[in-house]
């Protein structure tokens, strides 16, 4: 189970890489989300997977019984999953207000303080 998980998280590594390399803004943004995922897909299965076997601690004992799963990072993940959420929410409002004031998601477009090079005058 763990080499599908490592494949996984492979895949969104990639895609992720791939999308944040392109000039639009939003697929960036798409990727950063991906990149996201993966590392917590990461952080999950360091955990050790143990399908079916939650880590409670039954009446009178002091540790768990036999194998049970890591509680933290299942509470790791589940905290980066709604950090992961408002990172996403305030960069996809940036993107939808940079889109209203410039009219464009294309990030070489977006150079309002850098000055645009001037042609050169009778090949001087």
């Amino acid at each position: 189970m763990e080499i599908l998980i490592a494949i996984i998280v492979g895949v969104l590594v990639a895609a992720s890489v791939y999308l944040m390399l392109a000039r639009n803004v939003l697929r960036f943004l798409f990727g950063m989300v991906l990149i996201s995922n993966a590392a917590n897909l990461t952080i999950f299965a360091s955990g050790r997977l143990t399908p079916e076997a939650p880590p409670l601690i039954p009446d009178g004992a002091y540790a768990p019984v036999g194998e049970v799963a890591n509680a933290l990072p299942q509470a790791l993940v589940l905290t980066a999953i709604v950090i992961g959420f408002g990172l996403f929410a305030f960069a996809l409002t940036l993107v939808y207000r940079s889109y209203q004031g410039l009219g464009t998601l294309n990030s070489d477009e977006m150079r309002i303080a850098e000055p645009t090079p001037e042609p050169a005058e009778g090949g001087k």
